[in-house]
């Protein structure tokens, strides 16, 4: 309500999170690399004129271009900077007063003569203080120059980005007798008369100086770490500099995880399309169910007076048809996205950074898992990883992972590999499931693949053409659905090795181990070539799926990291229903899994796995070095967790009804939490309630657990609409579903088009 110039937020508000990292109210910082600032500021000419104060921030900012520079030079004169390699000049002119020097030195850019800087940078008055010992007289100047100065500015910041700093306070009690003068009083009053003057000219000009408050506020908190009371220590001025890389350059570069000072992107075509489309819904469905109202209304039968009986109405409800059902998803799924896209896409809801304490992450955790283990229930079987189990095991997993990722814990490295596990073990249940159903049911038609496959992507593919992302930015999805169509391709093929078929000869098993020998072989060849990997996956239309960022290297990283794992999870669920069917296991309800003697030792040798693998994560250094050997070493803490959740017979016959009901929205609750739980997809965090940080995340998440179990109710519903059984109804949908794909790539390769 207070409107979305990010800009005024990033240059006057904002608070500590922490000690070092500063958060701007209402929106996201970005950190600059050298090579971005280089791109941003290439061919630019940038200018800081004033005092040392000035100096100091002229120092932090060339250090973001180039880290190596060293704190050399006059510091009572001009010192220039030069990037040859992107054509940037920083220039520091020293003008420690508000004078007729400094007035000259300006008014020279705005006649003309000499070529006017880019970005401009000033601010002084600490030496007006210190050389007429704090006297009123030297006050009143100073108005007067800042106002014969004040129309010069404006008339720069028509062509140029101006910047007036305010002063820092002080800490008096650390200051030099020959600078007791400078008091916070003093700074005050000087303060006070720049912003007033500047804000009276800006009033009768279109171009705007802007008042660079925002370090004031920054030397609140950290003046008291200077060394001499007046300069601000190294973290304070880099965070400055970095705010003024923020202004001018997050408008040019766009960074994701950058919000402050960036307008709302255009709405493209495809999103101009998909929002007439849910509105047309919207409209359909309101009308439908108008007519079904009166129709249902008419046939309901009225009193009997002349009997004194009411009739039962002919119709208890009205029938739903096929339709109405069809539009009044694409209505609920309208109005969610529509939420999404007000969350992450326009500037109407505050965004701010993650950051990581050990606080935010455990706590929760310990918290969630207490009410888990307060809602346990008995399951209806007793298998290893039954069906409330597994929903279970999704369900904790999910909520550690949305943890993880909204208290930014992805810095803390242990943290991180232990995650990295819950991926893998994802990727595990979905061998171990598609897997078993191939094997136990033979079923290799069209009508599961394609069922399987909406289920997977329908939530994925509409926000693609809603929020105006690429498939693999959301890059579970791809991930699960390729191995799904590995693991289908790899049992479907000639010969269909099912368990009917190897119980009447035992020869089909070693068929089956042969299969999945190859596909280990396949995907050992793969890992190791990436050049035929990156080009199996650039030819069009594929490449419109998996790049990211213009290649395909996004996707070789995220599918090189679990590469094994699914292939684990295939050959367990092999051992498994092998052992099953030969009764070497009991799986009675409170029965261990082996004899008591095997379970023991298994029971043991998995405990000791398990806190092995977790030691050696914890122990992590290199997340480059972890990652290379994660694909490798991550069954066995998953295999681990398998064996001590299912040996012991009272373990493996309760489960936990909160956890699982999680579980069964575990895809949606991924997915969604990238734009309306998290915010500038998943960089930052969503503020619906700005200054109550814990209320604010209640309320958000509250809402977005809801939302995440809609969806899943209308991917259900229109799977059953979509996908039907009979194949002759089925090709003529898949038609429709190739027809929609086909316009989709043409509409994308238009918009390409234009932006390039």
């Amino acid at each position: 309500f207070k409107g979305d110039d990010t800009c005024e937020y990033l240059l006057s508000s904002g608070r500590f999170l922490g000690e070092k990292v500063w958060q701007p109210h209402s929106c996201m910082m970005h950190k600059y690399k050298n090579s971005e600032a280089k791109n941003c500021l290439i061919d630019k000419h940038i200018v800081f004129l004033g005092d040392s104060r000035i100096r100091q921030l002229f120092y932090s900012f060339i250090k973001i271009i180039n880290p190596q520079v060293r704190e050399e030079g006059n510091k009572h004169g001009n010192i220039p900077f030069e990037d040859k390699s992107a054509s940037i000049k920083v220039d520091f002119l020293w003008y420690p007063e508000v004078n007729g020097s400094m007035k000259q030195r300006i008014k020279s850019w705005t006649e003309g003569s000499v070529a006017k800087p880019h970005i401009i940078v000033a601010g002084a008055a600490t030496w007006s203080i210190k050389i007429h010992n704090g006297s009123n007289e030297a006050l009143t100047q100073y108005k007067i120059n800042i106002t014969s100065i004040a129309p010069l500015l404006e008339k720069l910041a028509k062509s140029s980005d101006v910047y007036w700093v305010l002063q820092d306070p002080v800490y008096e009690d650390m200051l030099s007798e020959s600078r007791k003068m400078i008091t916070n009083e003093k700074i005050d009053a000087y303060n006070e008369a720049a912003v007033r003057i500047l804000n009276s000219s800006s009033r009768n000009s279109k171009a705007k100086v802007k008042v660079f408050s925002v370090s004031k506020l920054i030397a609140q908190e950290t003046i008291m770490k200077s060394s001499d009371g007046l300069h601000l220590p190294e973290s304070s001025r880099d965070t400055n500099a970095m705010i003024l890389m923020n202004v001018y350059c997050n408008k040019i570069m766009k960074p994701i995880d950058g919000s402050c000072c960036q307008p709302q992107p255009p709405l493209t075509l495809i999103q101009k399309l998909a929002f007439c489309f849910f509105t047309l819904s919207i409209i359909g469905y309101l009308i439908i169910s108008l007519i079904h109202r009166n129709n249902y209304r008419k046939n309901k039968s009225c009193a009997d007076l002349e009997i004194g009986e009411e009739k039962k109405p002919a119709i208890n409800t009205p029938n739903v048809s096929t339709l109405e059902m069809l539009l009044h998803s694409f209505c609920k799924l309208g109005l969610i996205m529509t939420y999404f896209y007000l969350c992450d896409r326009a500037n109407l809801f505050m965004k701010e950074n993650k950051f990581y304490t050990h606080s935010s992450f455990f706590i929760p955790i310990v918290y969630i898992l207490v009410l888990g283990v307060f809602y346990t229930e008995n399951t209806k079987e007793t298998k290893v990883l039954n069906r409330e189990q597994t929903d279970e095991w999704k369900g904790w997993m999910q909520l550690v992972i949305l943890i993880y990722h909204i208290s930014g814990a992805s810095t803390f490295l242990p943290v991180y590999m232990h995650i990295r596990v819950l991926v893998a073990a994802y990727l595990f249940q979905t061998g171990y499931g598609h897997f078993s159903y191939f094997w136990i049911k033979g079923d290799f038609g069209v009508y599961r693949v394609c069922q399987v496959l909406f289920r997977l992507n329908f939530l994925v593919v509409v926000l693609c053409i809603v929020m105006d992302r690429p498939y693999q930015f959301y890059y579970f999805v791809p991930l699960v659905t390729v191995w799904f169509m590995i693991i289908y391709a790899t049992l479907a093929i000639w010969p269909q090795i099912v368990q009917k078929k190897a119980n009447g000869n035992c020869l089909w098993h070693f068929g089956l181990l042969l299969k999945l020998i190859c596909l280990l072989a396949c995907i050992y060849f793969l890992s190791y070539s990436q050049g035929a990997f990156e080009k199996m996956f650039s030819f069009w239309p594929l490449s419109k799926c998996f790049e990211l960022n213009g290649n395909v290297y996004e996707w070789w990283f995220r599918w090189k990291l679990d590469r094994y794992v699914v292939f684990h999870g295939m050959l367990f669920a092999f051992i498994y229903l092998a052992l099953q069917k030969h009764q070497m296991i009991s799986e009675g309800k409170g029965d261990p899994l082996f004899s008591n003697r095997v379970s023991n030792v298994l029971l043991f040798i998995s405990i000791v796995s398990f806190m092995t693998y977790s030691i050696w994560a914890s122990s992590c250094k290199n997340k480059t070095e972890c990652n290379e050997l994660h694909p490798s070493v991550s069954v066995v803490q998953i295999l681990a967790f398998i064996l001590i959740r299912n040996i012991p017979g009272y373990v493996r016959s309760v489960y936990s009804s909160f956890f699982a009901w999680f579980g069964k929205i575990s895809l949606e609750l991924f997915i969604c939490q990238y734009h309306i739980w998290l915010a500038a997809d998943t960089k930052g965090i969503l503020v619906l309630i700005p200054g109550y940080p814990m209320f604010n995340v209640i309320v958000s998440t509250f809402i977005f657990v809801c939302v995440a179990h809609e969806i899943s109710q209308i991917t259900n519903d229109l799977a059953q609409i979509v996908v039907p059984k009979d194949n002759s109804t089925l090709l003529k949908r898949l038609l429709c579903i190739a027809g929609f794909f086909s316009g989709l790539l043409l509409f994308s390769a238009m918009q390409d088009q234009s932006r390039h």
